[in-house]
């Protein structure tokens, strides 16, 4: 069950003073990823051509995503950044759902998503300079003109701070309304059968109710905010390791659109 008595996430170890801490944040991210690894081993153990048990559904995941990737892409690109952004994506799911299991989510702490879109942010500057080489990275900075240099450095750093803000602010906001939810229809319920015995202890309001919550903020909310957070990684991905020649060209053609339009 949700609980609002800590704002930030709670500190599990601390040495030095308190200087130096771990939080449930890095601890249940530790554990997300030894999850998916240990699924990953288990599931590709014995692997066969007509699959079987664990190796049906790691297919079926697998398969899924790589559509996805591969549909948005493109096949060629989808072979180099697959792996990432299946990853990413399966990642964040498990991380945004725990709340469904009583847990705080770990994108509920601004360092992790935060550490999420600074890593999307590399591997897209990565893109851009092994489709473009350095001379062509740089080169988009200063087209069409010389002075737009500052507005298109403000671009590229502004897009992994609106990521890691949305992605926080959207799970965040979600934990809240179903901890102030369960804690108010708690005290509802203790006044209206408090009284009544053994059925009194129990908050049979907080347990039933917020379910249509449940649904919303803790499972169908966060694979939202996953699929989006993947989507846009994709997108830029795919924008920024286009051959220059090929932004240009589709620069033009959306220009004669506007015009004729």
């Amino acid at each position: 069950m949700h609980s609002t008595e800590h704002l930030g996430p709670k500190v599990i170890f601390s040495f030095a003073d308190g200087r130096f801490y771990i939080s449930e944040t890095v601890v249940w991210a530790i554990i997300v990823s030894a999850v998916m690894i240990i699924l990953a081993l288990v599931s590709t153990r014995r692997m066969e051509k007509i699959p079987k048990g664990g190796q049906i559904w790691a297919e079926l995941i697998v398969g899924g995503i790589y559509k996805l990737v591969s549909g948005v892409m493109g096949p060629n690109k989808a072979r180099s950044y697959f792996s990432y952004v299946g990853t990413l994506f399966i990642f964040m799911i498990i991380c945004n759902m725990l709340g469904l299991f009583g847990f705080r989510p770990v994108t509920t702490d601004l360092n992790t998503t935060f550490a999420l879109s600074i890593i999307t942010f590399f591997m897209i500057m990565y893109a851009s300079i092994k489709s473009k080489g350095i001379k062509g990275h740089i080169k988009h900075y200063v087209e069409p003109y010389p002075f737009m240099i500052p507005i298109k450095i403000i671009e590229d750093f502004s897009f992994p701070v609106s990521l890691a803000f949305r992605l926080f602010g959207n799970i965040t906001g979600g934990a809240i309304v179903m901890a102030l939810s369960y804690q108010g229809l708690g005290f509802l319920s203790q006044m209206l059968i408090g009284k009544i015995p053994i059925l009194g202890k129990i908050p049979i309001l907080a347990y039933m109710l917020p379910l249509p919550l449940n649904f919303f903020f803790d499972m169908f909310e966060p694979v939202l905010q996953a699929f989006i957070f993947t989507m846009l990684t994709m997108a830029f991905i795919g924008v920024n390791s286009a051959p220059h020649e090929d932004v240009a060209e589709g620069s033009k053609q959306d220009q004669k659109q506007i015009i004729t339009q």
